[in-house]
């Protein structure tokens, strides 16, 4: 593995005032960061710098030959000083000639307030985290070849938004508004990206956005965006388990609880804790089942609210007991909609464990079994357990990124502005323009924090004309929020993305239209 380190230490334009020079001059040199506990330690932070490395990795049987710049990029001011810098990892296969014909995608994660990492070393990247089958953490931490990583077929940009990784504020008089909040989130990443393809000459290459989680409301937003502020095209958008995109039904509104039964049903399937005619199915074969019920007659039922009568108000309450695994009593006594706070706690009281929010398919144990919520999620425990060891072994010994600052897993980036949250539409409206745009939802069936099932009420209610369903790809897996630490499901989850790419580019000189 060879490494080239270099720093580049220059504003954007130039500037007319000694003033604003040495201003500029020292924010792009160095910043003085605190560490998160307080201590009086000094570290600091470089503007602009990048270090490049040359890797090997075996994809689908090919050995591919790359190079993985890490390094940092300036955030822009409208006076040209750099208000912060964004941390990012590039990966770059070599020996291709064409790059009009080489994709590339820009991929983020969530929070908001997360840095990228969960996708980059647990899902797309060429290097995977050292877990069990499963997903669980193992010891000794650390990377292997990921045989899955899209990089054969697309290069990769994996970045972190302001306070996340090794990304930071540069400026201490700037305002935090201008990063922490929807649509501030969208603009600074919008301007980030179209430096970024111009400084790397990527313009002509077709161009995807990936966003996990709360990731998805930003790629979403920066379709839109992208296409009519910095007029940049976008070929696919690809949504890992998606967030509302401000089409959701209010948080703990009847509505909502209702859309979460067919992930009930899957989570007391995966626990077995559902009468035998229904255990004994296989899960694709029950969740149709349970999606038919939910939008033809739970859903129904519920919207008529105290004017149920007894019987139907039972009926309803022993079909929701059955599919959920929760006692019939438990629902009524909720008006005929569970809580994801009751249901996680509730599932498994009877054996002592609760089940994780991000994935259910995790179990852990609370002081006491009493009460109506857990005491921590047991899967995003497990997952901090083994990304942070992990990234940090990676970034530093294997890319050869050199700094002392703490990578921020999750950053202080509250409080978050969320008003005027209209990123569905904001995807909609741009489909409407790209007739070439494809977009493709990735939901594992066991996640209860962004549910499967939810996930299809967006898309479906993102497009109610029905003009752009044939460009609504949807894929679910027998995994979590994360589906693709289940290593079989890093595999198809891959394939799947793989093929979308690959069928998301027109065949050159085919016209952006739509047909008569």
């Amino acid at each position: 593995m060879n490494r080239n380190r270099t720093v580049q230490l220059a504003p954007k334009f130039k500037f007319s005032t000694l003033t604003a020079w040495f201003s500029a001059f020292s924010l792009l040199l160095a910043v003085m960061i605190l560490p998160n506990d307080s201590e009086a330690q000094e570290r600091v932070l470089e503007a602009e710098s990048s270090v490049t490395s040359e890797h090997e990795v075996t994809i689908k049987g090919e050995r591919i030959q790359y190079t993985a710049t890490a390094g940092t990029q300036p955030v822009w001011g409208s006076d040209g000083v750099a208000e912060a810098s964004l941390f990012y990892v590039y990966y770059e296969r070599q020996g291709v000639e064409d790059k009009s014909r080489r994709p590339l995608v820009f991929s983020f994660n969530g929070g908001p307030g997360s840095a990228s990492v969960w996708m980059h070393i647990g899902y797309t990247g060429p290097r995977f985290l050292e877990i069990d089958e499963e997903g669980y953490p193992i010891q000794p931490y650390g990377v292997v070849e990921n045989p899955h990583s899209i990089l054969d077929v697309a290069d990769i940009v994996y970045i972190d938004p302001v306070n996340t990784g090794f990304s930071r504020i540069l400026d201490p008089d700037a305002d935090r508004s201008n990063f922490f909040g929807v649509n501030a989130d969208i603009r600074y990443l919008a301007d980030w990206i179209d430096n970024f393809v111009s400084r790397h000459n990527r313009w002509t290459s077709p161009k995807y956005l990936k966003g996990e989680s709360y990731g998805t409301t930003r790629v979403a937003g920066l379709a839109n965006r992208l296409q009519n502020s910095h007029w940049m095209y976008i070929n696919g958008v690809i949504l890992v388990s998606p967030t509302g995109l401000g089409l959701e039904p209010p948080a703990m509104s009847p509505r909502s609880e209702i859309l979460k039964l067919p992930y009930y049903a899957a989570t007391a399937w995966y626990h077995e804790a559902l009468d035998h005619d229904l255990q004994q199915q296989d899960l694709y074969d029950f969740m149709p089942e349970v999606e038919e019920f939910t939008i033809e007659t739970y859903l129904p039922a519920v919207a008529r609210g105290g004017s149920l009568s007894e019987e139907e108000r039972a009926n309803i309450a022993e079909s929701v007991s059955k599919y959920s695994g929760i006692d019939k009593q438990h629902v009524l006594d909720y008006n005929l909609t569970i809580p994801t706070s009751f249901y996680w706690k509730e599932l498994l009281r009877d054996r002592g464990q609760t089940v994780g929010r991000l994935d259910s398919r995790y179990r852990g144990i609370d002081r006491s079994d009493g009460g109506e919520r857990y005491d921590h999620d047991p899967a995003l425990t497990s997952w901090n357990h083994t990304f942070t060891p992990a990234i940090n072994h990676y970034l530093r010994e294997h890319l050869g990124y050199e700094t002392d600052l703490q990578y921020n897993i999750f950053g202080p980036v509250h409080p978050w502005d969320r008003s005027n949250n209209t990123t569905g539409e904001d995807l909609r409206r741009a489909m409407g323009q790209n007739p070439w745009m494809q977009v493709l939802v990735q939901s594992g069936y066991y996640d209860g924090a962004t549910d499967y099932f939810s996930a299809k009420y967006v898309i479906w209610n993102m497009d109610r004309s029905g003009k752009v369903q044939d460009r609504l790809h949807f894929e679910g897996y027998r995994s979590g929020h994360m589906m693709y630490l289940r290593h079989e499901d890093l595999e198809t989850s891959n394939q799947h993305i793989r093929e979308f790419i690959l069928n998301s580019i027109p065949e050159e000189g085919t016209p952006a239209m739509y047909e008569r």
